[in-house]
């Protein structure tokens, strides 16, 4: 192993060569990185600075924003250099580094999905007890929680990658480092890579979407049990936006750890950019706050 060449800096293919087709795609991603970080910040803002949206709800909404901040800053700005550059390359460190903040953020966005999910069961099922249940402390658990298990998520994958010796060939078909893409690159043997990242997809992945997947069962069962069609929607229009939010991360996820391409995963990139527009387009409340917001504004 020790007379083997390591490798001190990958290749990112990207999605083109074409100078023409570069210029044009540095075009398109930072329109789409400035929408993301003005969308996201603005529902940020708005939560913050309107009483009204001092709920828990709009708490966990404030974190998903933050987190896709975090998420799509951890791709597109280094997606945005190499469009620019001669040679797009990445070293080793900064590599791992950039798959240790897309593990983060992809884990800790997954369960604060599943608070929201908790959130609006507790709302919908328990209202009498909602404010008693959902109060700033669980609120706040529910948040570090989340970071937490993506903090877990991104070390458990990313430590042992650190330990694997790369020597050739270094070319990653791909903009980013995605965790599948590197353990191919490997010279040492990565069953042992290959199956901490299944097990971890399964464990975090699945228990969150289950714990979702029975909220949503419950809050489905409550809301056909309401007998007026203007109770019913009112109250499933509290969840649309989030159960499309999840719908779009859940199958950004499958579609990036089933077939780990570039064109799957500029998902991962859209994402982001979708949450805030989704937020805002169906939520009145939100709507309404912007308003409030920028009427305010001088």
């Amino acid at each position: 192993m020790e007379n083997q060449t390591s490798v001190t800096e990958f290749i990112l293919v990207g999605l083109s060569n074409d100078p023409q087709l570069q210029i044009f795609l540095f075009l398109v991603f930072l329109i789409i990185y400035l929408i993301t970080l003005v969308g996201n910040m603005m529902i940020m803002l708005v939560i913050r600075v309107d009483p009204h949206l001092h709920t828990p709800m709009y708490f966990f909404l404030s974190h998903l924003a933050f987190v896709d901040i975090c998420y799509s800053s951890a791709i597109v700005p280094k997606m945005l250099v190499n469009f620019q550059a001669k040679h797009t390359t990445i070293s080793v460190n900064g590599c791992l580094a950039q798959m240790f903040f897309i593990l983060l953020s992809a884990g800790n966005e997954v369960f604060i999905l599943s608070a929201m999910a908790y959130d609006r069961y507790a709302a919908i099922c328990h209202p009498l007890h909602y404010v008693e249940t959902m109060n700033k402390r669980v609120s706040s658990q529910l948040v570090c929680g989340s970071w937490t298990m993506g903090l877990l998520y991104s070390l458990v994958n990313t430590v042992p990658v650190s330990k694997l010796h790369f020597c050739g060939p270094n070319e990653i078909r791909h903009f980013s480092c995605e965790l599948p893409l590197l353990l191919q690159l490997s010279c040492t043997v990565t069953f042992t890579n290959k199956i901490v990242l299944l097990s971890s997809v399964a464990i975090f992945g699945f228990s969150s979407f289950l714990f979702t997947l029975v909220s949503y069962i419950h809050i489905i069962s409550t809301i056909l049990r309401i007998r007026s069609m203007e109770g019913r929607r009112k109250a499933f229009s509290t969840c649309s936006s989030h159960l499309i939010v999840m719908a779009l991360f859940f199958l950004t996820a499958i579609s990036q750890y089933m077939k780990p391409s570039s064109v799957s995963s500029l998902y991962s990139i859209l994402t982001p950019m979708l949450n805030p527009l989704i937020y805002s387009l169906k939520n009145k409340e939100v709507k309404t706050a912007l308003r409030r917001t920028m009427g305010k504004s001088p």
